[in-house]
């Protein structure tokens, strides 16, 4: 009895003990009437393109489009992000960005013309891909080397996005005095 006793005490005492340190984070919704992408300051639509992260400190940022996410991490390197997430296009389930497969092609529309769409696994994004007749299958690797160019014309101005063209541009937007993360009228 005595054994069995310390056997169970030593088994808790582990399982305390091995999920010290161990932060779990989770996505957070999207309130479409607060949320604003952290980079272009467009609203944040509770659709399948809305991303997010969290640092290290525990601030979350959420995003309208995959590619200003990017833009944002290039922007605080120096800044430890502990937890991604990406939206399945099919469902809108909050999934892991490392955990997703991704589809990819210059002429898909998405919010500010980056063209990716994330999946929960890899032969939902095959049959995107298939369906459309063109498209990359990408994993989150495949991503850190990507280019993130943005497509001409391929922003999806549908629903309530309305996007400033030159909120990306280096020459339009704050640093020539322009309208940088002003929704456009």
């Amino acid at each position: 009895m005595k054994n069995k006793f310390l056997l169970v005490t030593l088994f808790v005492l582990a399982v305390i003990v091995s999920g010290c340190g161990q932060q779990k984070y989770t996505a957070q919704a999207v309130n479409e009437a607060t949320d604003k992408c952290e980079i272009c300051n467009m609203q944040v639509k509770d659709d399948a393109f809305a991303v997010q992260l969290t640092t290290a400190e525990g601030k979350t940022y959420k995003f309208d489009d995959i590619g200003c996410m990017n833009e944002w991490k290039v922007k605080n390197a120096s800044t430890a992000v502990a937890a991604q997430f990406v939206r399945d296009y099919n469902t809108k389930e909050w999934i892991k960005y490392e955990d997703a497969s991704y589809a990819f092609d210059v002429s898909f529309k998405s919010p500010m013309a980056y063209g990716i769409y994330s999946f929960k696994d890899k032969a939902e994004a095959q049959k995107f891909i298939d369906s459309q007749k063109k498209g990359k299958l990408m994993t989150s690797v495949d991503l850190a080397g990507h280019t993130w160019e943005r497509g001409k014309g391929m922003m999806d101005m549908g629903g309530s996005h309305s996007h400033n063209e030159e909120a990306h541009s280096e020459s339009g937007g704050a640093m020539s005095g322009g309208m940088q993360g002003k929704h456009a009228q």
